[in-house]
């Protein structure tokens, strides 16, 4: 094979660099997100460190929320690579579903967490910059829209473990090229 058919097909079973960067730049962020609110918990309340870590959830669930919108428009002005071999119809509305929810969390959840802080009256940080409110105050509401955060936030670990765990199955199960079209390309 030649080496421009060779790219070429290469380019075709993979995600271009844009969308695996973006993928997987986002995993570190979520790994970041999950983890600044669950180590806010070994501080005492009303701690500087524990407002911190606070803090630092806003923002990185905002950048979440900002990548999630920049992938979402790269997702639908690009195609996605093939699966080869082709999956069964069952596993690709599967997969469709997944990438849903997946979505979902990523959007929902930041908005959600602004709806929070807005509806608390408290300020929106975002790396220097404070957002404006969505809402008008609310504790009542901040409230209600906070257990709904947390109970999302819950399942999105189960959506995210399954999202990984369907790729290894494909990959060393099924061995189709799923997760390979998602990982930089070796050399």
């Amino acid at each position: 094979m030649s080496t421009t058919a060779s790219t070429i097909s290469d380019r075709s079973a993979r995600y271009r660099p844009l969308s695996i960067g973006l993928h997987w730049l986002m995993l570190l962020l979520l790994i970041a997100v999950y983890a600044t609110i669950e180590l806010r918990g070994i501080f005492p309340k009303g701690s500087d460190a524990r407002e911190l870590m606070k803090t630092w959830h806003f923002m990185l669930g905002l950048s979440v929320l900002a990548l999630a919108l920049l992938r979402l428009l790269v997702n639908v002005t690009r195609s996605a690579p093939k699966i080869t071999p082709e999956p069964a119809r069952w596993q690709e509305l599967s997969a469709k579903l997944m990438h849903l929810a997946l979505y979902a969390l990523m959007i929902g959840m930041p908005l959600a967490g602004w709806l929070i802080l807005s509806a608390a009256g408290k300020p929106i940080p975002f790396f220097g910059l404070h957002l404006p409110a969505l809402i008008a105050e609310s504790k009542s509401l901040a409230g209600s829209i906070k257990e709904i955060h947390e109970a999302v936030g819950t399942a999105g670990y189960f959506l995210i473990g399954l999202h990984a765990a369907a790729a290894l199955y494909h990959h060393y199960v099924v061995r189709d090229n799923t997760l390979l079209r998602m990982m930089p390309k070796g050399r």
